[in-house]
């Protein structure tokens, strides 16, 4: 696959994201309308490996990320062009760069609606919708249902023992992920019998705060453990993102008075992302668009 690409009157090269000025990327993303700070970025860029596409005097036009979890499985994000090279074939050129990179990878990623047609014609199918629920925090909230069992914080440095439930409900071992994401964030865990079922995270990104990620094996775990957070959270500004459009979880951010404000669509390439058993462990809230 070529690294170059020609738009218009100029080509693009890839190049490394790591060797490109965060405030280069902190501005693309502004120019889009997407809310990543350049902390987030650098997150991002520890997490995970991307690409950006530059011109011959180094300005940037375009970006993707994607994030391993071992050789069988990777998830993709921060796929943007800039609105100048749009329509322009940078994206598909970008996505065949990632293709090159993951190699033999089942991927998957979220993708906004100006993407689906470029990612459904690169071979992804559509496995459900997500939901992104944000708005100021305003107390008190809601009535939850009775707690079933023990909610209490987790600290950062105990972060490994929620590794094995994570993985259950996301599929794959992301214990680096996790170890990056616990940093500087709260995190509660639930726990019955004295077996942990349940964990959440709160950490900055954007506008305010991303409650994510959410595992649990129910609505009424799910509400606990994210109340926990919006309980700290009053007068600021919170970010839920997630797959369930009804239900009492669903219900319970709404009557949170967080505001449903955009969808994008969970696809996948190779095998099947979400497998979902009543009863078992779930992603109830994305760790991030790009992260899932």
């Amino acid at each position: 696959m070529g690294r170059t690409v020609r738009v218009k009157s100029f080509e693009l090269a890839a190049k490394d994201i790591n060797d490109v000025d965060v405030t280069l990327l902190h501005a693309l993303s502004t120019g889009v309308g997407w809310p990543h700070r350049p902390k987030d970025w650098d997150f991002l860029r520890r997490a995970g490996h991307g690409i950006v596409a530059v011109d011959g005097i180094g300005r940037v036009f375009g970006s993707a990320m994607w994030f391993p979890h071992g050789p069988e499985f990777a998830t993709i994000g921060l796929v943007i062009t800039s609105p100048r090279t749009q329509a322009q074939g940078t994206g598909r050129w970008l996505m065949e760069q990632v293709f090159e990179r993951c190699g033999d990878r089942n991927l998957t990623l979220n993708s906004t609606d100006a993407a689906y047609h470029l990612y459904l014609s690169l071979g992804f199918r559509k496995e459900a919708v997500v939901y992104q629920w944000q708005g100021e925090v305003v107390l008190p909230s809601p009535p939850v249902p009775v707690l079933d069992g023990e909610l209490k914080p987790l600290p950062a440095e105990n972060v490994d023992e929620i590794a094995a439930l994570d993985e259950r409900a996301f599929g794959t071992n992301r214990q680096k992920l996790l170890a990056l994401l616990s940093d500087g964030a709260s995190i509660f865990v639930l726990s019955r019998g004295g077996e942990t079922v349940g964990y959440s995270m709160k950490r900055e990104f954007g506008r305010g705060h991303v409650i994510g990620p959410i595992v649990a094996s129910n609505d009424c775990d799910a509400i606990h453990l994210t109340a926990a957070h919006l309980k700290e959270l009053k007068g600021r500004f919170a970010r839920v993102d997630t797959r369930e459009r009804t239900g009492p979880f669903a219900d319970f951010l709404q009557q949170s008075r967080l505001g449903m404000n955009d969808t994008v669509t969970t696809m996948s390439k190779g095998k099947q992302f979400l497998n979902r058993e009543d009863d078992k462990p779930w992603v109830y809230g994305l760790a991030g668009h790009a992260l899932s």
